[in-house]
């Protein structure tokens, strides 16, 4: 399917701000970026890199006043998401290089601390898809998704304990729990079509049986129509905007997807 994913903010700055934004997906085996639109008003210079998880990254300086950002993307992705139930559990000696660093305790995933819990979860339940797809609807079933939540930047174990939280809270109480079993698992943001309310969207992805598959336990059932800007261990490498110095709330933060025809002329 072809989707058009749009982004607005705007913000008031009060001195100069070193900014570093995450706001172009990128194309790969999942997804084909077509066309792109990334203004900056007023302009200023932007530098490019790519960070070490392989995500698009733009740093700039805001300068004082008024400060926008519109990102427009029309990106051709699957309507559906793989599934594989019976998928195996990769043993840790087998696992590629890259993957490793995604089994460890992050900021806001403290999967040391969830062993005993992740084991109680998926008990007589196969190791690899299966454990995780367990981990999904425990989540699902027991954690409350919250996009009014209060809550702020809380790690998996506060997740655990109120029960409650926005898409990447369950997200990162999923991650916790799969490293706890030895499962890489890993953070993504980008786009969901006909999320509501509409916004920018968390997931999981756990690699087994030789490949990353996609959870969520925000959705009653696997979706398609995702559209992947960044991946990390935790909402702390995958953030949409660091900005540097005094502290800056969006005055604006505007989300839309679209889906456009089947063919783009």
């Amino acid at each position: 399917m072809w989707l058009r994913t749009e982004c607005d903010f705007a913000f008031s700055v009060s001195v100069p701000t070193p900014f570093i934004l995450m706001l172009r997906p990128r194309s790969g085996v999942n997804q084909w970026v077509a066309r792109e639109s990334y203004t900056l008003s007023p302009s200023v210079p932007a530098v490019e890199f790519t960070d070490i998880y392989g995500n698009l990254c733009q740093r700039l300086i805001a300068p004082v006043g008024h400060f926008s950002i519109q990102t427009s993307a029309d990106i051709m992705t699957a309507d559906h998401i793989d599934t594989c139930a019976g998928a195996p559990f990769v043993e840790v000696q087998h696992l590629p290089n890259d993957v490793l660093t995604y089994l460890l305790p992050s900021r806001y995933c403290e999967s040391d601390r969830f062993v005993e819990m992740a084991q109680e979860i998926v008990a007589e339940v196969a190791p690899g898809y299966d454990q995780v797809a367990r981990i999904e609807q425990w989540i699902r079933e027991n954690v409350r998704f919250n996009p009014s939540t209060i809550l702020f930047q809380v790690s998996a174990i506060e997740v655990n304990q109120v029960r409650e939280g926005v898409c990447r809270d369950l997200a990162h109480l999923g991650i916790a729990l799969c490293r706890g079993l030895c499962i890489p698992a890993r953070m993504v943001v980008g786009f969901l079509h006909e999320l509501e309310p509409m916004d920018f969207h968390a997931w999981f992805e756990a690699y087994v049986g030789g490949r990353w598959y996609t959870f969520d336990a925000t959705q009653s059932s696997p979706r398609g129509g995702r559209v992947t800007v960044a991946y990390g261990h935790d909402a702390a490498d995958v953030a949409i905007f660091n900005q540097f110095g005094p502290s800056l709330y969006p005055e604006l933060m505007r989300v839309r997807v679209t889906k456009l025809a089947d063919t783009l002329e």
